[in-house]
């Protein structure tokens, strides 16, 4: 028996099948007690097995776990109107009609048919829950900024109309740029003067007068405030961003992901403020949740929000990555294209996709973090990342990664053929004032 086959055969005996019963995921179950950070990854942006998969993974997690929410790879402004809907909260009549901050490329990733499940079950399941109890729904990316100043102003002017003036003269820098991050980004690469000590002044005024600001109102005071100063936040971090962006990859990924470790540790914070150990399931492609270094990220200086959350909570995390050998998926050919259900062609010989595959299992869940599991996975292999674009034809330049797939994860849900998620519409409609989400690494 070759060394390769002695390894198919050691993650055979390994994996544990996954037949669609209740009983599938009791083992990543009890991994998961006592821990604060459930991550979930996924192997590409357009991929129903994987969207259904966390979210069966996530209702055990609320009812049987007692987790707060889910924070997903979104907006903060658009993800806290869908988190309104399915507390029972804002105007939004459907589930369909929360969805539609979603608009800009690609919001497939969130106006989809999986999500809509997953919203009504939340709704459905926290109105038999008291307030406190009720699970939520979060974004934590940046693309935002200017649905996030609006956001701040809107606030500002409900609850300070004199603070919402200065606010409005502070993130007025931004208006003579014609309103594209883009060119305000280039603008300060050659030279243009930044509107970095503004938007600072801002959040620092808002959480000066946090205290204020939340007492004294009939609305939950406290989750407004924090919705408001978590775009502010988020302001502040889109203009470094911006700025960032024509500096390097590097430099802009890595701003990004901590953005998004950020956007945890204070919903961690908040949710947390009546004393009780607040929990989140997180959601978010492979590559941003599976340790950056024990990949070639991670070696040419790139970090990423899994590797923050373990330096930051240790044992208190479970980082779960997804994989798939081929089937379908929906995605993009070019920035702003039309959403395409593509096939994925099967992986490639020498990935850890193909290694998986091998097994002969269709469905399974297999944990790395201990036992000749852990010693089969962590000699380096290609591994396959599909974002919200999709070049089949030039996949192994534009989709595999060296990395040591048991260093990356504690555990990998593989499912060796898969279908392409449902968009809620046919075609994307770009945004003249918001990047596509997920720009420029389609991660």
């Amino acid at each position: 028996m070759s060394d390769r086959e002695q390894t198919v055969d050691v993650l055979r005996q390994a994996a544990q099948p996954l037949h669609g019963d209740p009983a599938d995921y009791d083992r990543l179950l009890e991994r998961a007690r006592g821990k604060r950070l459930v991550l979930l990854g996924e192997a590409s942006h357009g991929t129903h097995e994987f969207y259904a998969e966390r979210a069966r993974i996530t209702r055990r997690l609320l009812e049987e776990l007692e987790f707060d929410g889910v924070a997903v790879e979104a907006d903060w402004p658009d993800a806290y109107r869908v988190n309104r809907y399915v507390r029972g909260d804002g105007d939004d009549a459907s589930v369909t009609d929360a969805l539609d901050g979603f608009r800009r490329f690609p919001q497939w990733m969130w106006r989809n048919d999986d999500i809509v499940t997953l919203a009504e079950w939340l709704r459905a399941r926290n109105a038999e829950h008291p307030d406190f109890e009720r699970a939520g729904f979060y974004g934590m990316d940046l693309y935002s900024l200017h649905s996030s100043i609006e956001e701040v102003l809107g606030y500002l002017w409900r609850v300070d109309p004199e603070a919402a003036k200065r606010a409005r003269e502070r993130y007025s820098c931004f208006e003579s740029f014609g309103g594209d991050p883009q060119e305000y980004g280039y603008a300060t690469s050659v030279g243009a003067e930044s509107c970095e000590e503004g938007v600072v002044r801002q959040l620092v005024e808002l959480q000066r007068n946090a205290r204020r600001y939340m007492s004294g109102f009939s609305f939950d005071a406290a989750d407004e405030y924090f919705m408001a100063e978590q775009n502010a936040r988020l302001v502040q971090n889109a203009e470094r961003y911006y700025r960032a962006m024509f500096r390097g990859r590097v430099s802009s990924w890595n701003l990004r992901d901590m953005h998004m470790a950020e956007t945890i540790d204070a919903l961690l914070t908040h949710l947390g403020r009546d004393g009780h150990e607040s929990k989140l399931v997180v959601w978010a492609h492979n590559s941003h949740l599976g340790d950056a270094r024990a990949t070639e990220m991670g070696a040419r200086g790139e970090l990423n929000v899994g590797q923050l959350l373990r330096e930051r909570y240790d044992d208190a995390v479970l980082s779960v990555g997804f994989s798939t050998h081929t089937g379908s998926v929906t995605a993009a050919t070019d920035w702003d294209g039309d959403a395409e259900t593509k096939r994925v062609v099967p992986s490639l010989p020498g990935s850890y996709e193909r290694l998986l595959h091998d097994t002969g299992i269709e469905r399974f869940y297999l944990d790395v973090s201990t036992g000749p599991a852990r010693r089969a996975l962590r000699e380096p292999r290609l591994e396959r990342a599909i974002g919200v674009i999709y070049r089949p034809e030039t996949e192994r330049q534009s989709h595999y990664f060296h990395a040591r797939l048991a260093d990356q994860f504690d555990a990998v849900i593989h499912i060796d053929e898969t279908s392409a998620v449902r968009p809620l519409d046919e075609v994307g409609v770009a945004d003249e004032h918001e990047l596509p989400e997920t720009f420029p690494s389609a991660l």
